[in-house]
């Protein structure tokens, strides 16, 4: 062994391994030098999945990444290349994590749960919660119940079967409760619906539930319409789950909630509300009632351990209870000694407020995190409670909200699986970790991880995540060539509203491009005027007479000349019949929409809002034409009835 490979060595077989027997070893060379392409003894990074996978190591891209990221933090010679010495340490350690995860899969699974094993990767097992089974079956059932679609009233999704991920299977429950979390998001007149729709029409009722799920800031990269119609349990279960928060945590802000303000504390500004998670704020709720309450016991800091005897929860629902409802919430549930049987008396009471939704007393007496934020979530939808008091006077300038492109673009940031979650874009990307990431998976490489700081020290704080935001400013200027005249760190910092959007729709523009010139394969880059240039030469292929000549063209307003480009991507995919031809705005509206859905129905990611079409506006619907251009380019795929 070298001696530059000492350090590195430290580092990957830190962990423990197994012992190789001479027979492996020998093998082991062998395939390694099958994997040595070009016979210098060594292997590059970017080759070691492949290597690894000849030796019966199949790892996920995250996990190489990390290895090769890991690799080079220390390796001194920074030539990306592993030895044999290497190469053997580095199996014997992934050989020995493999067969402790087989060994620990073989543990009798979690009372309440079900293991599915990956069929391309055994190592792999995916848990389905039977309580989350049933929590979303109940809650679709109970606010789909009307859809003559669906016809849940007659004939209900089966909580205690499978059901529930046969009935997902053709899309139109997806589409139908991304309607209702979101409305308005799907065009439904783009539904295929029907007893009889083919396979080909259920994938398409798939690609566009994933897609709007996406828009409205679902996180589905990794999940196909094949993986909902081949009953994909997890998955499912994990984007139902998405759509389900997402609506319960629509309307739990300023704008619809102006009372959120008494919850603030001594020296604190509505801003500082916003900088609060989903769940952060729900708990401040929680306590800011309990405090008016006869409660007396310790401050709720979590939806586990805290809430799991119902004593917090019963004196929750008698304060939130209106003086003049009847029946009456009341605290008899704490006159019950079996944890089990209080949780369902203190059921028995939300059920007094029709608020009883998500939880059985299991999934109170368990923790069930989820299960009980979403319950909580629910309580607060149906009785907020917080009406001001007379001598406090809330300004308009008290109420925050949300730009349409704000939206757009927050959504577009949490659909890229980025963390922490994006709630509100002035606060959460004060320091620039998300921002980071961006970077990275627009340019991979473009971010020196090493030089951001992570973690912060509660007395550094302000210095630790300036020096994230001038380094921010510095890779957009330096790397990603981004036009940032004026903008500094301490803007960013600041949570200046005009720099930070100037910032965001940049890192917007580049990936889509990015996204353009990598499926494209021109090898130049692709901007604006090359995909003008494209939208007319597709238009006019396909005999369509519409054009545009910019994407600030009034034309693009009625949105005829976005369903002319889908149907010249895929013929026969728009319903012309359907499109209005008044010179109306409500018009123009009901085109826009049908437009956005029929884009997202063949697979374009568009995050774009059917009133920035018919406004016109330039950034946003550049985006559009964008990733029409990724969509075409897209290998043809062959239908199933094909």
């Amino acid at each position: 062994m070298t001696l530059r490979n000492l350090d590195t060595l430290k580092s990957l077989d830190s962990r423990s391994s197994v012992l190789l027997g001479n027979d492996q070893v020998d093998e082991l060379k062998g395939k390694f030098l099958k994997s040595d392409i070009n016979g210098n003894g060594y292997i590059e990074l970017g080759e070691l999945r492949e290597a690894l996978k000849t030796v019966g190591i199949d790892i996920p891209g995250y996990q190489a990444r990390t290895i090769e990221d890991e690799f080079k933090k220390n390796d001194k010679s920074q030539d990306g290349k592993l030895s044999l010495d290497e190469f053997e340490k580095l199996y014997s350690r992934l050989k020995s994590e493999k067969e402790e995860r087989t060994f620990k899969t073989r543990v009798k699974p979690i009372s309440g749960t079900t293991e599915i094993r990956n069929k391309e990767n055994d190592s792999i097992v995916h848990t389905v919660r039977h309580s989350e089974q049933l929590a979303f079956s109940k809650w679709i059932n109970q606010n789909l119940a009307l859809d003559s679609d669906l016809n849940l009233s007659q004939n209900p999704i089966d909580p205690e079967t499978k059901d529930l991920y046969t009935r997902c299977n053709d899309g139109i429950v997806l589409c139908k409760l991304i309607n209702f979390s979101v409305p308005k998001t799907i065009d439904e007149r783009t539904i295929n619906r029907g007893k009889n729709i083919t396979i080909y029409q259920k994938l398409e009722n798939l690609e566009l539930a994933l897609r709007s799920a996406e828009a409205i800031g679902c996180h589905v990269i990794n999940i196909r319409p094949n993986d909902i119609r081949d009953e994909k349990e997890h998955l499912i279960l994990g984007l139902l789950w998405q759509i389900i928060q997402i609506g319960l945590f629509s309307e739990i802000n300023l704008t619809h909630h102006p009372g959120l303000v008494m919850l603030l504390k001594d020296g604190e500004s509505k801003e500082d509300l916003l900088k609060l998670t989903k769940e952060e704020l729900l708990l401040r709720w929680f306590n800011y009632h309990l405090a008016r309450s006869a409660y007396s016991g310790r401050e709720v800091k979590n939806f586990g351990n805290d809430i799991k005897d119902s004593v917090a929860y019963s004196h929750l629902l008698k304060q939130i209870c209106p003086s003049n409802h009847r029946p009456m919430v009341t605290l008899a549930p704490l006159n019950e000694n079996d944890l089990n049987r209080r949780a369902e008396a203190m059921l028995t009471e939300a059920e007094k407020l029709k608020a009883r939704d998500f939880v059985t007393a299991n999934d109170v007496v368990s923790g069930n995190q989820k299960l009980n934020m979403a319950f909580v979530a629910n309580l607060f939808n149906t009785y907020p409670a917080l009406d001001v008091p007379e001598d406090v006077t809330i300004q308009d300038e008290d109420i925050i909200e949300e730009t349409r492109e704000e939206k757009t673009y927050r959504n577009w940031m949490n659909s890229m699986g980025v963390n922490p979650y994006v709630n509100y874009l002035y606060t959460d990307l004060q320091d620039c970790l998300v921002i980071f990431q961006l970077y990275d998976m627009i340019k991979p490489g473009s971010v020196d991880w090493n030089r951001v700081v992570k973690k912060f020290v509660p007395i550094k704080i302000k210095f630790q995540k300036l020096d994230n935001c001038n380094y921010a400013v510095d890779i957009g200027k330096k790397v990603m060539n981004f036009k940032l005249v004026g903008i500094q760190g301490s803007n960013l910092l600041d949570g200046d509203k005009t720099f930070t959007l100037a910032l965001v729709w940049q890192l917007m523009r580049a990936y889509t491009l990015a996204m353009l010139d990598k499926i494209a394969g021109q090898g130049h880059p692709i901007v604006e005027n090359g995909i003008i240039e494209w939208t007319n030469n597709k238009l006019k292929s396909a005999d369509k007479k519409t054009f545009i000549n910019n994407f600030q063209d009034p034309v693009i307003s009625d949105s005829r000349v976005i369903c002319d480009l889908i149907d010249a991507i895929k013929p026969g995919s728009v319903q012309y019949d359907l499109l209005k031809t008044e010179n109306t705005n409500e018009a123009k509206m009901e085109n826009a929409r049908y437009a956005v859905s029929i884009a997202r129905k063949i697979g374009a990611r568009v995050f774009a809002l059917p009133e920035d079409i018919v406004e016109v506006k330039q950034k946003l619907v550049m985006t559009i034409f964008a990733t029409l251009m990724i969509q075409d380019y897209q290998p043809p795929q062959v239908s199933l009835e094909q």
